[in-house]
């Protein structure tokens, strides 16, 4: 998915405060889990939350995308990551939290996969552990038809992706134009993405066939 970004990634969402939503994610997990040690970050990219979280837990994380495995490796040195699919993994161990951030879920794109992933996730609990899942745009929030520019303006370092966004039946789909400055020049590439869109009911479904009890925690 990241092939040709995964080493533009951090620069491209450098909006985010990773800082900031890593502590409301301990403090959720505080509250349902009291006391929690260890944690998995599913689909945990280049590794920024994991680098915010490991402050209060032994972290570990997994992802599909060997690229930014990579990313994620050179900035956590030791940390425990795994290559594989969050639909299928199996690691042999339990987690006191398991996380699954930034609206990765949605790339599972199909409902019987995002009850595949939870299975999966839920597995990896310990007894009074908590799954935490940021979820994607439900398909009343989704906007087809809309073209968005972002922008990264740093010193040795230009970013121009223009996208513009579909969507075939149940996928909202991203079609990525890069144009990436640097001081060896310039390059131009394309991504496409497609993520499903679930409705709050299939998240809940997906939750209960695992076995779970659901809490929906709008902000």
């Amino acid at each position: 998915m990241f092939a040709n970004s995964a080493h533009l990634y951090d620069a491209v969402y450098s909006f985010k405060d990773y800082p900031a939503e890593s502590e409301r994610l301990h403090a959720l997990i505080e509250k349902c889990s009291p006391g929690a040690s260890t944690l998995l970050d599913v689909a945990c990219g280049t590794g920024k939350h994991l680098e915010q979280l490991r402050a209060w837990y032994e972290v570990s994380g997994l992802d599909l995308d060997p690229q930014l495995v990579a990313v994620a490796r050179e900035r956590l040195g030791d940390v425990e990551l795994y290559e594989g699919d969050m639909t299928a993994f199996s690691l042999g161990r339990r987690f006191d939290a398991v996380t699954c951030l930034f609206s990765s879920i949605g790339y599972v794109g199909t409902v019987q996969r995002l009850r595949e992933a939870i299975a999966a996730m839920a597995a990896h609990l310990n007894p009074g552990g908590v799954l935490i899942v940021e979820p994607w745009l439900t398909p009343n929030e989704w906007i087809a038809d809309r073209p968005h520019l972002l922008s990264v303006d740093e010193p040795d370092l230009k970013i121009a992706r223009m996208t513009h966004s579909g969507r075939v039946g149940g996928l909202a789909t991203m079609d990525f134009e890069y144009l990436v400055g640097t001081p060896a020049g310039i390059e131009a590439f394309a991504e496409r993405h497609e993520m499903a869109l679930f409705t709050d009911e299939e998240y809940r479904r997906a939750f209960d066939a695992a076995g779970l009890s659901v809490e929906h925690d709008p902000v």
